[in-house]
């Protein structure tokens, strides 16, 4: 008998909240922008940091340093952050860091990448493992090429 998709969400949701809940910690090393706690604005609209420049088109990724799809994740938005600095801000919330960071954020499950215009509005989102070429891909149908 095959499980049904809602259930392995409701597993997957069940899974995240016990692990909030033990306060698990990142372990992940690298320089991806880390957004803040509760006060981080997720629909405001972000300039590059330091500059006085146009807002940028943000990427956000929901997550959690041991999560497995996050930590495949992590390399890939780490060359994003590389390849695209100063065209696109890239940032990566840390749930089992900092639970309520997620909660702005209204997340069912991690990973969570969220598509952000540079004007602060949400275009999309997705759920779950997102390659490089994915990502781009996403970003070419809002009308945004890097």
């Amino acid at each position: 008998m095959r499980p049904t998709w809602s259930f392995v969400r409701a597993a997957a949701l069940a899974v995240g909240l016990v692990a909030l809940s033990t306060g698990c910690s990142d372990g992940r090393a690298g320089t991806v922008a880390r957004a803040g706690g509760p006060a981080a604005a997720p629909a405001a609209a972000v300039a590059t940091r330091g500059s006085s420049t146009a807002p940028l088109p943000r990427l956000v990724d929901v997550g959690a340093g041991k999560c497995i799809p996050c930590k495949a994740m992590a390399p890939i938005l780490e060359q994003l952050r590389a390849d695209l600095a100063g065209r696109l801000d890239v940032q990566f919330v840390d749930v089992w860091v900092n639970p309520d960071a997620g909660q702005p954020y209204g997340i069912r499950m991690i990973p969570t990448q969220i598509f952000y215009a540079a004007d602060g509005r949400e275009l999309s989102r997705h759920e779950g493992f997102m390659s490089r070429d994915e990502i781009l891909a996403r970003w070419n149908s809002h009308g945004v090429a890097f």
